[in-house]
């Protein structure tokens, strides 16, 4: 990791739930540096376990780049330099003895765009624990699948067709499809990035439902343009702007009366 001078201290303006959760994913003075351009200028968050917590922020404020921090995949990006402090379940993510493949079955990821594997229903779900060595039989890896489908309220839509192309389902199944491909490494944190953009309103109803309910066992991070989205699924809010976390803290408090003025300027329409 390269050393990144930030230009100026900023201090972002932070909430307390009234009941904090414990810490699963903790960073600090974060900063990322594509090529000569600062995308992200000291970043520290805590972000709580079993509970979604969604970034919010106009177009390139960085808010996706920081949660590619989360499990590493900035390190895909040529000139990309991270600096800082992240860790998960107070181990850093930069670990030595932490492959970057473990780090990314324990830190999932949904992208905006759905990507299914071009193989049937069932190799989409089974690629991610035969590669992980999670099955002992076939048994074992039908049960992952299945049970992987359930929770991502798949399954009864798709259990008679399970060797027919994942690229076959609408585009709020393909999306479901992902978040149980993602499931079935028995992830600890579940990063999404925009999960609904490319979907039509009933498919995003269907998939925030679903984030709802996967809260209980997962740690969820998403990254939403829409400010609607992010009052209705998460708990905690935190608000980016030029790079910067502006301000963050519980969802409701953060829509109805913030800290600072460019948060109440972006809910409120003022830019964005």
């Amino acid at each position: 990791m390269s050393e990144v001078q930030t230009p100026a201290p900023f201090k972002t303006s932070r909430t307390p739930d009234a009941a904090p959760r414990p810490t699963k994913v903790l960073t600090r003075d974060v900063k990322v540096v594509y090529g000569q351009k600062q995308a992200l200028h000291g970043v520290s968050i805590d972000i709580p376990e079993k509970s979604v917590t969604a970034f919010i922020g106009p177009s390139g404020c960085g808010k996706s780049t920081f949660l590619r921090c989360i499990n590493r995949m900035n390190d895909t990006i040529v000139g990309a330099r991270v600096d800082g402090t992240i860790e998960l379940d107070g181990v850093s993510i930069w670990e030595p003895s932490l492959d970057v493949v473990e780090l990314r079955a324990r830190v999932g990821m949904v992208f905006q765009k759905p990507n299914p594997f071009p193989k049937s229903i069932f190799e989409n779900v089974a690629y991610g624990p035969r590669i992980h060595g999670l099955a002992r039989s076939k048994a074992d890896l039908e049960e992952i699948v299945i049970t992987s489908l359930q929770k991502a309220s798949l399954y009864n839509e798709v259990k008679d067709r399970l060797d027919e192309p994942g690229t076959g389902l609408s585009g709020g199944q393909q999306q479901r499809l992902c978040i149980a491909r993602a499931i079935a490494v028995s992830p600890e944190v579940i990063l999404m990035d925009e999960p609904c953009s490319a979907l039509d309103p009933i498919a995003t109803a269907k998939v925030e439902e679903l984030i709802d309910e996967l809260r209980a066992n997962y740690t969820i991070v998403i990254v939403t343009h829409s400010m609607q989205q992010a009052a209705r699924v998460s708990q905690r809010t935190a608000f980016f702007h030029l790079g910067h976390l502006i301000e963050e803290g519980p969802t409701d408090h953060i829509f109805t009366n913030p800290l600072e003025q460019r948060t109440q300027d972006y809910i409120t329409g003022r830019f964005g």
